[in-house]
């Protein structure tokens, strides 16, 4: 049997084996996906783990997703390294080759722009977008934004000096594109933006939005990478001042569904995968 997993801690919360096994379903594909929470400071311990089990038993582990708190440490355990995972300085998929090598990269910022211009319908070329954060889960996301062709992106963040070099890192690519790429703090983000992203923990944690209402401009989208109730707040927010909301649920499918192309070369039919996963979410607060 192939053998995937998400590894995290903590992990049990994860929907990834449910998403990965009905791709699998919908695509043919004999795996099995499971979840392994990982001692914090015993990553590289835990994929040599994950590969012996697997070969012990005569299965083949093939890959695996990451998560917090894991997906800086990942980079540093691959032999090969995409575009996108190397302006991230973060991994969230790896892939184990036949040669034993393992391969990195970074599906959030595809998952994010294939969410938004797919699912949501929403064109990002030559739009304007705020990105609020500047930490991993922005860092993951930026440079895939900028090849989706948005004319500027304003990353903002509570310590500036992030946000500065989290630009300076991008800056090459946002120069390919012809695309403006600035720094800012929280509380001085100049002008309204078509698109606002949320990258911070701010909804998570139950914090106030962390920017003023102006930056959203009527009729444009606001997402937030978090779901569920953990979006709620600020998605509420975003309505109430005249955007549209979307929470990161879409982009976890989405990004699930890049991480299996990358390890089976199959694409699986994502949208209606988030379908049906909307679908099981709003049945259970039933």
């Amino acid at each position: 049997m192939d053998l995937y997993c998400v590894m995290g801690n903590p992990v049990e919360h994860s929907r990834s084996p449910r998403i990965h096994a009905r791709f699998a379903e919908l695509c043919g594909q004999q795996l099995d996906y499971g979840r392994r929470l990982i001692p914090l400071g015993a990553f590289a311990e835990g994929i040599a783990a994950f590969r012996s089990e697997a070969a012990e038993r005569g299965d083949t582990a093939c890959g695996c997703n990451i998560t917090v708190p894991f997906k800086f440490e990942a980079a540093a355990l691959a032999q090969h390294t995409s575009e996108r995972a190397l302006l991230a300085q973060a991994v969230n998929t790896l892939r184990f080759d036949a040669d034993g090598s393992i391969h990195a990269d970074n599906t959030d910022g595809i998952g994010l722009v294939n969410d938004i211009v797919h699912n949501a319908g929403v064109p990002l070329k030559g739009k304007a977008l705020l990105l609020i954060g500047a930490g991993g889960a922005a860092a993951g996301v930026l440079g895939p934004l900028l090849d989706a062709g948005v004319s500027r992106v304003v990353v903002a963040n509570r310590t500036v000096g992030k946000a500065v070099e989290l630009v300076r890192r991008h800056a090459a690519i946002a120069l390919r594109h012809g695309a403006s790429l600035e720094a800012w703090a929280l509380d001085e983000v100049p002008g309204a933006f078509d698109v606002v992203v949320n990258a911070t923990a701010s909804s998570l944690a139950g914090d106030a939005v962390p920017v003023k209402a102006s930056v959203l401009r009527a009729g444009g989208l606001a997402v937030d990478m978090m779901y569920g109730p953990a979006a709620a707040g600020f998605m509420a927010w975003a309505m109430a001042h005249g955007a549209a909301a979307r929470d990161g649920l879409g982009m976890l499918v989405e990004q699930a569904a890049e991480s299996f192309e990358i390890w089976r070369g199959v694409r699986p039919p994502s949208a209606q995968v988030l379908t049906e996963v909307r679908a099981s979410l709003a049945a259970a607060k039933k």
